[in-house]
């Protein structure tokens, strides 16, 4: 039998002691990350969650003042670490930046330099940034946001001479201000729709199940029930629970990859999950109309959803010029839900150049959803291009275009040069309504009306803050994080004791890339995560087979 030489294939004892002597220092020093970001997690909520942001600035309006009321402030962006502020000119056109509530906090279209925010404030923009409570306002609508962003807008135009601002949306935001802007003639100058879904059941087969979780579901009955299960409010660590789970393949790349490097990831991992563990609640009214009316109902093409109880949000009416960004790596906001709404809305290119509007589209060829708010490659490219060109694009003639840009510039000299093709919209390959959601929507409507008959009561009756409260805490989300907080467990006070000792022993080695072992274990986990990615395709596929048999036949 054939043996293994250990010399032959590069693997002598003294690779094998500096592999193992890492790998538990790497295990320590994994732990110990895991235990302050629990401990963040923590603090960050002792000190009631506030947005985070990289940059300094102050109240301008808070609407929990307005009528109706919702937990959404408006802030000036005052200052910044690396005086940013220099370059912000006085007659400069205002920028708004709406970050999402889906889950999480403000923070991200602003909680870096090279972010949206610092990429306004470097083009001389005077900035705004709108960020909300950790806790809804009693009774708060869906309605009361879009009014509340509405009314911001018209505060910001006011203050800047009456100059209408360049409004950022952010994913979820990003529809929230097409229905602020599409109702009751209010204008920006130009609307920035980051990776926004606005054609809910468009996607991809096999390639974006999220649209399909309705109908798997049952509709919107299960939203209902956790929002009455919580006292009336929605936990947003649901949604975030939803994000990963779109992605399995992801999450274990995202811990592996601080095993890999402890000392290089340190600070990327804190920063980033301090954001991505900050769990914010939306309503009940809120989370049943915006799961009920756009995701399930699909109600905004149609121009039926309504916004203050007289007033239609209606995308036809929109005569601010849009600017969509969407990537074909988006698995949660596709180029489908991005673009699709235009052949409903529309129809055709003609009627859209009938109608007066300017629609500018720009496709990333490959970054992911967090990617397009977060990645400080796309705000130097991307993001610092759109607002360079913004005086370009409200000056197009009315109609569809494709804005492509040269390769990255430098941040700190100029924007990239972007050119601007005329598309139709006869051409997008999307199919904005494709068959069976119909049926979704009408299940839905049914369920939720047996649910809120006979269950809800019972449920409501049940449910006070004490529970709501246990079922945050034991949220699989937060327990996750929290058992490795030194405050929970206090064993995990000795992580950094302990993970110090081995580094001041030797035990980290700068130079593992070049130790065949470490070569190995990089393989092994590539394996483990394609086998991962292997079996998501396969649980895509099932998805979709249901759902076909279910609602197409």
């Amino acid at each position: 039998m054939k043996t293994i030489d250990p010399e032959a294939q590069g693997m002598s004892c003294d690779s094998w002691t500096r592999y193992w002597a890492d790998a538990m220092w790497r295990s320590l020093a994994t732990m110990d990350l895991m235990r302050q970001r629990a401990d963040n997690m923590l603090d960050h909520q002792a000190a009631g969650m506030p947005p985070l942001l990289h940059f300094e600035g102050k109240e301008i309006a808070d609407a929990r003042t307005f009528a109706p009321p919702c937990n959404y402030r408006l802030l000036q962006i005052t200052s910044c670490p690396h005086h940013m502020e220099r370059h912000v000119r006085r007659d400069g056109v205002p920028v708004i930046v709406v970050d999402p509530r889906a889950g999480h906090g403000p923070g991200i279209g602003g909680f870096k330099r090279d972010s949206e925010v610092g990429m306004a404030m470097l083009e001389g923009h005077p900035t705004y940034f709108v960020v909300f409570d950790p806790e809804p306002v009693e009774g708060q609508t869906m309605g009361a946001v879009v009014e509340a962003l509405a009314r911001f807008i018209d505060i910001v135009a006011v203050r800047h001479r009456n100059k209408p601002p360049i409004v950022y949306g952010n994913c979820q935001a990003g529809w929230a201000v097409a229905l602020a802007l599409s109702h009751c003639r209010r204008e920006a100058a130009l609307a920035v729709l980051n990776g926004s879904p606005l054609s809910y059941w468009a996607g991809e087969a096999d390639v974006n199940p999220m649209r399909l979780a309705g109908g798997l579901l049952g509709g919107v009955w299960p939203a209902h029930l956790a929002a009455d299960l919580g006292n009336g409010q929605f936990d947003g660590a649901w949604l975030v629970q939803n994000w990963e789970n779109l992605r399995p393949e992801g999450v274990w790349k995202k811990y592996d990859q601080v095993f890999a490097q402890p000392d290089r990831e340190h600070e990327r991992f804190l920063e980033f999950e301090r954001w991505w563990g900050g769990f914010y609640k939306l309503g009940r009214e809120e989370i049943l109309s915006i799961v009920r009316d756009l995701f399930i109902g699909n109600r905004v093409e149609r121009g039926e959803v309504v916004v203050d109880g007289h007033c239609r949000a209606n995308l036809a009416k929109l005569r601010t010029p849009l600017v969509i960004f969407c990537s074909k790596g988006d698995n949660i906001t596709p180029p489908a839900q991005a673009l699709g709404w235009l052949a409903t809305v529309f129809g055709t290119t003609d009627a859209l150049v009938r109608a007066g509007q300017r629609v500018v589209y720009m496709m990333h060829e490959h970054v992911g959803h967090l990617g397009i708010f977060v990645s400080a490659d796309v705000a130097q490219h991307e993001h610092r291009a759109i607002l360079h060109h913004a005086a370009a694009i409200r000056a197009l003639s009315p109609g569809l275009y494709e804005m492509t840009l040269d390769a990255a510039a430098d941040s700190d000299e100029r924007a990239a040069r972007a050119s601007f093709a005329p598309r139709r919209i006869e051409d997008l390959p999307y199919e904005p309504r494709p068959a069976g959601f119909d049926k979704v929507n009408d299940l839905s409507i049914r369920l939720d009306d047996w649910y809120s008959q006979w269950i809800s009561p019972i449920v409501r009756s049940l449910s006070n803050e004490v529970t709501a409260q246990w079922l945050q805490f034991s949220h699989p989300m937060r327990t996750s994080r929290l058992l490795w907080s030194s405050r929970f467990v206090p064993g995990t006070a000795l992580l950094p004791l302990m993970s110090t000792a081995l580094q001041s022993m030797g035990c980290a080695d700068d130079q593992r890339e070049d130790n065949p072992l470490y070569t190995i274990e990089r393989g092994c986990s590539q394996s483990i995560a394609s086998a991962l990615e292997s079996w998501r395709h396969l649980r895509d596929k099932n998805a979709e087979w249901t759902f076909k048999s279910l609602y197409e036949a």
